[in-house]
């Protein structure tokens, strides 16, 4: 049986320092259409325009590179990983220095999107044409800004406008490799902005026809997979994103804001694996997300106090099939499984300037989720019948104090620790056995604390060292999952622990730019799954691992007319699973999906007036996976996956400073790679784009 949770809270940023962190007050940043209530803490080099920070990536990038959905957006930063789960779900990943979805967080506008029964969130359903800025918060990521951040954080900050008329439209169409209609994507935003007010609507729709596999792929009996269109690769998502504010003064801003985005999508399948235990045709029908927010800033004195509250809806429905042609629903396998959950809470920050060179800040957090589902078996029999209600409830809470002192006018200590804890209220299950019961209820707590010192020095050039602990608590369904009747529920489970050290700086040198990091994080309690004398897997806090690597980023101005850039990642991740209890075994087990080096390298060159292009580079190396193919379900086929060098170009024309066409291809060269066992990605695809402003 699925799970799935829906839950949202996270706080908000409290105001960093000039060039290393993202600034957050009512005064700055006006100009750039950052919605600055929705930013979490990060700090790092921020992108400008095309360019690509090390922490951050803009609009103006997003649209360039043609990256609608935030994996394909957020693969572009150094340190962050796009990948595919595989499977019969085939959700889009993401990982932030090897840490997962599980362990890093993701918000809109510093509200958290969490699917609380087991948090498994396809990054690809969420578009990114009205998203100013995606920001990332690798490894030290603020304890002001919410609890769950164990190995970073993730947030999309919306627009705001920033003019007394603002609008735009955007539409963009995608052809496959055989110069056949793939895809499209619409967007379109009207704004004002006045003297004390301000109000926004955008719009933006994603469709998915299909997308082709690369000519170099071969079928190979037996195959569920016969190459050019992949099957079940249509997709549709959208999302409507409607607020208003008002700003009484010039440090003062409260803002109400509407977002509800919906989706629609299939699975394509193993190209190879065709046994029936692995082959599930499963579909979702929906996949809707509504929020409500309220975010605010208020000055008192020379204390600054922020908040948030909102109220979010979940639902979605996971569909599974008798067989290709999902026209019947007999099968002891097939079911409609619905969810509809729900969430709501809030933070309060409040910043006091102790002297000039002091500020305190103190931070609470609080979220309820209740997660409902009921599943239909065999739905497509007249005697089937729904299985009864069932209900899991919790409440998150936080509380975290940070200081910040200015040390010397060039060195900036931070302190910060948090308290976080989790209040199982409701969990509740049902199978044909035991009828409708409840899993014991068990509480989980637990501290954390960071430090960051800063470093300003002449030319521009600045440094960084950084240490934190941070928890993660496990999700209903690492706790409570039967997982179709192969696992024992453990609700015992403690949080996993990860602390992350770092050192960092960067150094203008005249039109050249370069910022660098070196990284190595500590996880203690790590979740491991193991096989009990009763033949089935539980999961338990035995294991323990050692993730380090560096990252580079450098960007230069060489002429008004040419830019370059890149950046380059490399981790290695070693993973102790630890003994096993007594009577139990454990698996052969690997780390997958990351690779060890990943970069990018672009340049935009204007040859005429209003002509831009921007060709890039991107490489990764392999990375681990596993295929179910195998003789023996206890001995995984673990293996790496080719590397991969993909040519993209964009060419822009600008007919007026309101107006631009534009084209580009992906993939240039048709390259076969596969990021998981048996799924291979997108072949060469093009596209043209038309964008109007106002």
């Amino acid at each position: 049986m699925k799970f799935r949770f829906l839950s949202a809270a996270c706080a908000l940023a409290c105001q960093p320092w000039a060039a290393l962190a993202q600034s957050t007050s009512a005064e700055a940043g006006q100009s750039d259409g950052n919605f600055r209530l929705g930013e979490i803490i990060v700090t790092g080099h921020t992108g400008q325009g095309l360019e690509i920070g090390d922490s951050t990536i803009g609009q103006e990038a997003i649209f360039t590179f043609n990256r609608v959905t935030l994996d394909d957006a957020t693969n572009l930063i150094p340190g962050v990983t796009a990948g595919n789960s595989g499977g019969s779900r085939n959700e889009r990943l993401l990982f932030v220095r090897g840490f997962d979805r599980f362990q890093v967080p993701l918000s809109i506008d510093g509200i958290r999107v969490y699917l609380p029964a087991d948090n498994r969130l396809d990054f690809g359903r969420f578009l990114t044409p009205d998203v100013a800025e995606i920001q990332v918060a690798k490894g030290y990521a603020s304890v002001l800004d919410g609890p769950g951040a164990m190995g970073g954080a993730v947030n999309l900050v919306t627009r705001k406008p920033i003019k007394a008329l603002e609008a735009e439209v955007r539409g963009t169409i995608g052809f496959d490799r055989d110069l056949d209609y793939a895809n499209h994507t619409i967007f379109a935003l009207l704004g004002t902005r006045q003297e004390h007010w301000y109000a926004q609507a955008s719009y933006a729709r994603s469709f998915i026809d299909h997308w082709t596999l690369p000519s170099a792929f071969v079928v190979k009996a037996p195959a569920n997979e016969d190459g050019g269109e992949r099957d079940f690769s249509r997709a549709e998502d959208w999302r409507v994103n409607v607020k208003a504010g008002v700003t009484p003064n010039a440090t003062d801003e409260y803002s109400i804001s509407y977002t509800r985005q919906e989706g629609s999508k299939n699975a394509p399948l193993h190209v190879s694996d065709t046994s029936n235990a692995s082959t599930r045709n499963w579909s979702w029908p929906y996949w809707n997300i509504e929020s409500y927010y309220f975010l605010s800033s208020t000055r008192l004195g020379k204390a600054t106090l922020k908040t948030r509250a909102f109220y979010s809806n979940y639902d979605n429905l996971l569909s599974s099939w008798d067989n290709r042609s999902q026209n019947s629903q007999t099968l002891p396998r097939a079911f409609n499984s619905p969810y509809a959950d729900t969430a709501y809470g809030g933070s309060a920050q409040l910043a006091a300037q102790l002297t000039p060179t002091d500020t305190l800040t103190a931070a609470f957090h609080y979220r309820h989720d209740e997660h409902r589902e009921t599943q239909i078996s065999r739905p497509g029999l007249s005697t089937s019948a729904p299985e009864p209600l069932q209900v899991s409830a919790e409440r998150n809470w936080s509380i975290a104090v940070e200081n910040k002192l200015d040390v010397t006018p060039a060195l900036k200590l931070t302190l910060g620790t948090s308290y976080e804890w989790r209040d199982l209220d409701r969990a509740e299950e049902w199978n044909a056995t035991q009828g409708l019961f409840s899993f014991p209820l068990r509480n989980a707590a637990g501290w954390n604390g960071q430090g960051r010192l800063d470093w300003s020095g002449e030319h521009n050039m600045q440094a960084h060292v950084s240490l934190s602990s941070r928890v993660r608590f496990p999700t209903l369904f690492e706790r409570f999952s039967s997982q179709f009747g192969t696992a024992e529920p453990n609700p015992d489970l403690l949080p996993e622990r990860a602390t992350n050290a770092e050192i960092g700086g960067s150094k203008q040198v005249g039109p050249l730019r370069v910022t660098g990091a070196l990284f190595y994080s500590w996880l203690n309690d790590a979740l491991v799954s193991v096989r009990l004398a009763s033949n089935r897997n539980q999961r338990t806090n035995i294991g323990s691992a050692d993730y380090y690597g560096g990252e580079i980023s450098v960007d230069a101005q060489i002429t008004p007319a040419l830019q370059l850039g890149g950046n380059y990642s490399h981790i290695t991740r070693k993973f102790d699973v630890g003994s096993a209890p007594a009577g139990g075994f454990i698996r052969q087990f690997q780390l997958t999906d990351v690779p060890e080096n990943k970069g990018i390298v672009y340049a935009t060159w204007q040859p005429a007036h209003g002509l831009s292009l921007t060709p890039s580079l991107e490489f990764a190396g392999k990375r681990v996976t596993v295929t179910p193919a195998t003789a023996n379900a206890d001995i995984p086929a673990y293996y790496k996956t080719g590397n991969y060098v993909l040519t993209n170009l964009t060419i822009d024309y600008e007919i007026t400073n309101r107006f631009t066409i534009g084209a580009g291809v992906r993939n240039a060269f048709d390259e076969l790679y596969q990021l998981t066992d048996g799924f291979p990605e997108p072949g060469r695809s093009l596209f043209l784009t038309l964008r109007a402003k106002y």
